[in-house]
C-alpha cells in the first residue's frame, strides 16, 4: 500500500467548491486507487460551521450528538458521544484548524461521499475509484488519536472472512475485516493532525480492495455498524446512563 498526502490551499468557510477544490490540487487519478478526504474540508465547502462567539459549544455538541454522557462526569470535561454509530469525543465538534469556528461533521456525510465519487468518475474518467471521508477520534485504553471513516464510497467496506480457513485449516466463524477504518486510520496517519495543510491522500497499490461500480446500498452500509444490544463491549456501553437531546 502506498499513500501520498497532498498538500493543498487553506480552506475557509464556504469559500470553495469541494469538487473545485479537488480538481484543482490533484492532476490525474489512476484506476485502482481510493481518495481519502479529512471530514473538516468537507465541512468548510459546505459551510457547516458556526463561529466560536455565535455559538455554545456545549449545546451545539448534545444537539449534534445522538446520546451523550455529560461532560460534568469526565474527568477532563469531555463529552462521551455516539454519533452515526461510532463513539466520538463531543459529537466531532472541533476547533482545530478552524480559523475561529466550530466546525462540525458534515450534515450528511453519505451523500458527500457519494457526490464525490461520481464527481471523481465523471472528471478523471475512472471507473475503479473510491473515497474515503475520515475524523481522527481516541480509542478507550490508548492514548492519542487515530483515524476513522465517517462516509465511503466506491469500495466494499468490510471483507469478511468467515467460512474461510486459518492457516491449520481451522474454519473462521467470526472474523471480518473492516477495510474502511483500516484504510482511514494509514491515511489519516499520513496527514497528520497540526499544520501540515495536508487534507487529501491518495492510497494506491490496494489490491485487498474490492471496488464497486455504485453507491453503497442499504445493507452494505449496515454492515459497518452493529446494534448496541449486539456489540461484543455492548456490557459497557448499557452500563452507563446515555442521553438525548430533547
Amino acid at each position: 500500500m502506498n499513500i501520498t498526502p497532498i498538500k493543498t490551499s487553506i480552506v475557509r468557510p464556504s469559500s470553495r467548491d469541494l469538487h473545485d477544490f479537488i480538481a484543482e490540487h490533484i492532476g490525474c487519478l489512476r484506476d485502482g486507487c481510493v481518495l481519502s478526504i479529512t471530514s473538516k474540508v468537507i465541512s468548510l465547502c459546505e459551510g457547516n460551521i458556526i463561529p466560536i462567539d455565535k455559538g455554545n459549544k456545549d449545546e451545539i455538541i448534545e444537539k449534534e450528538a445522538d446520546l451523550f454522557l455529560p461532560k460534568t462526569r469526565n474527568k477532563y470535561g469531555v463529552y462521551l458521544t455516539i454519533k452515526r454509530n461510532m463513539i466520538v469525543p463531543s459529537a466531532g465538534v472541533d476547533e482545530s484548524n478552524s480559523d475561529g469556528n466550530f466546525i462540525l461533521w458534515p450534515k450528511d456525510p453519505q451523500s458527500s461521499a457519494n457526490k464525490c465519487w461520481s464527481f471523481l468518475r465523471d472528471h478523471y474518467k475512472l471507473r475503479n475509484v473510491g473515497i474515503l471521508i475520515t475524523d481522527s477520534t481516541s480509542a478507550p485504553l490508548r492514548w492519542g488519536v487515530t483515524g476513522k471513516c465517517i462516509a465511503y464510497c466506491g469500495f466494499a467496506a468490510i471483507n469478511s472472512k468467515i467460512g474461510q480457513p486459518d492457516v491449520f485449516g481451522r474454519v473462521l466463524r467470526m472474523t471480518k475485516i473492516n477495510v474502511a477504518d483500516a484504510l482511514a486510520a494509514a491515511a489519516v496517519l499520513c496527514m497528520g493532525e497540526a499544520n501540515e495543510q495536508t487534507p487529501l491522500a491518495l492510497i494506491e497499490d490496494i489490491p485487498f480492495v474490492k471496488f464497486s461500480d455504485s453507491y453503497p446500498n442499504q445493507r452494505e452500509l449496515e454492515e459497518m455498524k452493529i446494534d448496541l444490544d449486539d456489540d461484543l463491549y455492548s456490557q459497557l456501553l448499557k452500563s452507563v446512563k446515555w442521553q438525548r437531546n430533547a
